[in-house]
């Protein structure tokens, strides 16, 4: 077949090396999630991606690298679905309760971050400052979320923004954790994420979610 006009062999080769980096990208997701960034190795998640260790070094030399493009994959994915409800007229307050909800159908990227936030505590983790970062990026987003509700005159009595902000990653963070001890317990025992964290935004906001 001859490659489509305009199409030169530089071109292949970039794309071609965009779908590779892609999918080591998601073996490098799944193994993470599975066994943590210290238990895997470059040489195992070269095999998931079903190529030779020195090919995956050519696209990132160190396993440092390779998380750190797993982390900004999975921002790029996040950011452009919320950014995109917020335009479309939603709150970041729905757009993150669904969010949650795609998270379902994505238990790697589920498993990930709860394997990774827990690790990263140690400060030689080389995930360390990015989740510092994250959290307080996420806290003050949703700081800004609950000040505007409560100038709209949504936010529960007694409710203080920055408290809530902490008190909401804290549970949406429980919660997916207790989701995915779940997923082994029959169909009607699993944790619905979603709902429970609907009925605790009912206690911050009086706002439909």
């Amino acid at each position: 077949m001859s490659p489509a006009p305009g199409t030169t062999p530089a071109r292949r080769v970039y794309a071609n090396g965009r779908v590779k980096r892609q999918e080591i990208i998601q073996a490098a997701i799944a193994l993470f999630a599975e066994v943590g960034f210290n238990a895997a190795s470059l040489r195992d998640i070269a095999a998931r991606a079903s190529m030779s260790h020195p090919g995956l070094l050519h696209h990132f030399p160190t396993k440092a690298a390779l998380l750190a493009a797993v982390l900004e994959y999975r921002d790029e994915v996040d950011g452009a679905a919320m950014a995109e409800e917020v335009a479309q007229g939603r709150s970041a307050l729905e757009a993150l309760v669904h969010l949650v909800e795609r998270n379902q159908v994505r238990r790697p990227i589920v498993e990930l971050y709860a394997t990774l936030s827990a690790e990263a505590t140690s400060p030689e983790h080389p995930a360390h400052a990015y989740f510092v970062s994250r959290y307080s990026e996420m806290t003050a987003m949703l700081t800004q979320e609950f000040r505007r509700h409560a100038d709209a005159g949504r936010l529960r009595a007694g409710v203080v923004p920055d408290r809530a902000a902490r008190t909401m990653i804290a549970v949406l963070d429980g919660l997916q954790i207790q989701w995915l001890l779940s997923l082994g317990e029959p169909q009607g025992s699993q944790v619905d994420v979603v709902a429970d964290l609907r009925a605790h935004l009912a206690t911050v906001v009086d706002a439909a979610l």
